[in-house]
């Protein structure tokens, strides 16, 4: 069991966050072991496939099974929505010591795989390859679906700011998880270590993770910020399969905005859309203004020349997928 202790202070610095690095973590247990997280089947067999050739043995092993995996590769998030690049630098500029400590508890009492060797041996100059092949990761298996996966952790921190607003902290906490429970000034954790935690004003940082369900995961050794790791509401509709009606995009945005709209899968000029869509330069001109300032449409200069491709908002908006978010 572990308690986080709470004083005064750290009801009022208790907070939210999201972390890619989390869910990048989470994500490498999932495809270990699909079968105790099915409700993410669906994107296993595309993550599958566009893993393929990408040998990640290191971020598997990095994550034995058992209570601990190192707190390095993925450490608790300094601001409420960090960008994946800054996250990775963090991990890039791990002490040495702190890795081989963290290594040490992770592969206690027994030997540790040979993939995970160079970090023991020369963390300083491992880092970099184990950063480079958690942006591979990255870019491949959850960048594709990170927009979908994002709004479903912020539609559930919403949710339970508005409870913490109505309710207080003993209201949010009592709908964390089946295994979180509030008792006499502690917040308990029905895990398989026994950890006593006085958050000491520090407060405690609540990160929603897609990925990580149906666990909850905690966090709390310094020099880390005290975390509590939960699955999101929503995550059993993340992977859906799309209801598709061709006639609801027009509908949305207007039947000649949506045809622009699809037919910029690659980058294309004005005076393209106007003769592929048999419509005037300046009228197509105005729609990819709208279209733009609406966030579905980004513009880059090439010389003389304006290029239009779709934003990522867009391609969700335009996919044909079996699931949101799905890259088409």
């Amino acid at each position: 069991m572990i308690a986080y202790r709470f004083g005064r202070e750290d009801f009022l610095r208790t907070r939210f966050a999201i972390s890619p690095l989390f869910e990048l973590v989470s994500s490498v247990r999932v495809l270990r072991d699909p079968g105790a997280h099915s409700v993410h089947l669906p994107w296993v067999r595309e993550a599958r496939a566009r893993l393929a050739g990408l040998d990640y043995a290191l971020l598997d092993a990095l994550h034995p099974d058992g209570p601990y995996g190192p707190d390095f590769v993925a450490p608790p998030p300094r601001t409420p929505l960090p960008d994946v690049e800054e996250e990775l630098g963090r991990v890039r500029a791990t002490p040495p010591e702190r890795v081989r400590l963290e290594l040490g508890w992770a592969f206690e009492g027994s030997e540790p795989p040979a993939v995970a060797r160079p970090l023991l041996d020369d963390p300083a100059a491992a880092l970099g390859g184990l950063v480079d092949l958690m942006a591979e990761f990255w870019a491949r298996a959850i960048a594709p679906w990170w927009d979908a996966i994002r709004a479903v952790l912020e539609a559930d921190i919403r949710q339970r700011a508005r409870h913490l607003a109505g309710g207080g902290a003993l209201e949010l906490f009592a709908g964390l998880h089946p295994d979180v429970r509030w008792s006499d000034g502690a917040l308990l954790v029905d895990r398989a270590v026994e950890a006593d935690v006085e958050l000491a004003g520090r407060g405690l940082q609540l990160v929603p993770a897609a990925f990580g369900w149906p666990r909850v995961g905690a966090m709390f050794d310094p020099p880390w910020q005290p975390a509590l790791i939960y699955p999101p509401r929503g995550v059993g509709d993340l992977w859906a399969p799309v209801r598709e009606d061709p006639e609801a995009l027009g509908d949305l945005l207007g039947r000649r905005r949506a045809r622009i709209l699809a037919a910029l899968a690659g980058e294309a000029t004005t005076s393209d859309l106007a003769r592929r869509l048999a419509a005037s330069p300046a009228g197509v001109s105005e729609h990819l203004g709208v279209l733009r300032r609406a966030g579905l449409v980004r513009a880059r200069r090439e010389g003389r020349t304006v290029l239009y491709s779709r934003t990522a908002t867009g391609d969700v908006l335009t996919a044909r997928a079996s699931f949101p978010g799905s890259p088409s």
